[in-house]
Protein backbone atom coordinates (compact mmCIF):
# COMPACT_ATOMS: atom_id res chain seq x y z
CA UNK A 1 0.00 0.00 0.00
CA UNK A 2 1.28 3.42 -0.64
CA UNK A 3 -0.41 6.96 0.25
CA UNK A 4 -3.69 5.13 0.73
CA UNK A 5 -4.17 2.92 -2.53
CA UNK A 6 -2.73 -0.66 -3.17
CA UNK A 7 -0.31 -1.69 -5.89
CA UNK A 8 -0.82 -5.09 -7.05
CA UNK A 9 0.92 -5.15 -10.58
CA UNK A 10 3.31 -8.54 -11.80
CA UNK A 11 5.40 -6.38 -13.27
CA UNK A 12 7.72 -3.53 -11.67
CA UNK A 13 7.09 0.07 -12.87
CA UNK A 14 7.91 3.50 -10.84
CA UNK A 15 5.10 5.64 -9.92
CA UNK A 16 5.40 8.95 -9.01
CA UNK A 17 2.06 10.15 -6.51
CA UNK A 18 1.30 13.47 -5.72
CA UNK A 19 -1.28 15.19 -4.13
CA UNK A 20 -4.30 13.81 -6.27
CA UNK A 21 -5.95 10.34 -6.92
CA UNK A 22 -5.13 8.42 -9.92
CA UNK A 23 -5.88 4.94 -11.27
CA UNK A 24 -3.55 2.34 -13.48
CA UNK A 25 -4.76 0.70 -16.45
CA UNK A 26 -3.49 -2.42 -17.90
CA UNK A 27 -4.27 -4.09 -21.50
CA UNK A 28 -5.55 -7.54 -21.37
CA UNK A 29 -2.54 -9.89 -22.64
CA UNK A 30 1.07 -9.61 -22.48
CA UNK A 31 2.43 -7.76 -25.52
CA UNK A 32 -0.87 -6.26 -26.78
CA UNK A 33 -1.53 -2.58 -26.79
CA UNK A 34 -4.79 -1.25 -27.49
CA UNK A 35 -5.88 1.36 -29.83
CA UNK A 36 -7.39 3.28 -26.53
CA UNK A 37 -4.23 3.07 -24.61
CA UNK A 38 -2.04 3.98 -27.79
CA UNK A 39 -5.21 7.27 -27.73
CA UNK A 40 -4.89 7.87 -23.89
CA UNK A 41 -0.76 8.12 -24.14
CA UNK A 42 -0.68 10.62 -27.04
CA UNK A 43 -3.28 12.91 -25.24
CA UNK A 44 -1.50 13.01 -22.24
CA UNK A 45 1.91 13.79 -24.04
CA UNK A 46 0.05 16.21 -25.77
CA UNK A 47 -1.68 17.92 -22.66
CA UNK A 48 1.37 17.80 -20.71
CA UNK A 49 3.84 19.82 -23.14
CA UNK A 50 0.51 22.17 -23.05
CA UNK A 51 0.82 22.49 -19.53
CA UNK A 52 4.56 22.90 -19.86
CA UNK A 53 4.24 25.65 -22.09
CA UNK A 54 1.93 27.54 -19.68
CA UNK A 55 4.36 26.95 -16.65
CA UNK A 56 7.12 28.18 -18.93
CA UNK A 57 4.87 31.93 -19.55
CA UNK A 58 4.39 31.86 -15.45
CA UNK A 59 7.85 31.74 -15.38
CA UNK A 60 8.61 34.76 -17.46
CA UNK A 61 5.71 36.45 -16.35
CA UNK A 62 7.10 36.13 -12.27
CA UNK A 63 11.27 36.95 -13.75
CA UNK A 64 9.61 40.21 -15.14
CA UNK A 65 7.89 40.66 -11.59
CA UNK A 66 11.44 40.45 -9.82
CA UNK A 67 10.01 37.55 -8.48
CA UNK A 68 14.33 35.25 -9.59
CA UNK A 69 14.26 32.81 -7.02
CA UNK A 70 10.61 31.53 -7.79
CA UNK A 71 10.68 31.72 -11.16
CA UNK A 72 14.00 29.82 -11.59
CA UNK A 73 12.33 27.06 -9.63
CA UNK A 74 9.32 26.95 -11.87
CA UNK A 75 11.80 26.87 -14.56
CA UNK A 76 13.50 23.48 -13.15
CA UNK A 77 9.99 22.15 -13.08
CA UNK A 78 9.73 22.75 -16.72
CA UNK A 79 12.67 21.23 -17.28
CA UNK A 80 11.26 17.94 -15.11
CA UNK A 81 7.93 18.52 -17.46
CA UNK A 82 10.02 18.18 -20.56
CA UNK A 83 12.35 15.36 -19.42
CA UNK A 84 8.80 13.30 -18.66
CA UNK A 85 7.34 14.23 -21.83
CA UNK A 86 10.48 13.18 -24.06
CA UNK A 87 9.59 9.43 -21.77
CA UNK A 88 6.08 9.80 -22.67
CA UNK A 89 7.35 10.15 -26.19
CA UNK A 90 9.55 7.63 -26.60
CA UNK A 91 7.12 5.14 -25.06
CA UNK A 92 4.22 6.43 -27.59
CA UNK A 93 6.40 5.80 -30.60
CA UNK A 94 7.01 2.09 -29.17
CA UNK A 95 3.36 1.70 -29.11
CA UNK A 96 2.92 2.71 -32.49
CA UNK A 97 5.66 0.52 -33.81
CA UNK A 98 4.05 -2.55 -35.37
CA UNK A 99 5.60 -5.66 -33.49
CA UNK A 100 6.87 -8.27 -36.31
CA UNK A 101 5.67 -11.88 -35.08
CA UNK A 102 8.43 -13.97 -33.83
Amino acid sequence: MHEGHEHTHGHDHTHCHGEHPHHHHHDGAQGTVSDQTVALVSYMLDHNRSHAEEIHGLAHKLEAMGQHEAAALIEQGVTCYGQGNDLLAQALALLQTPKEDA
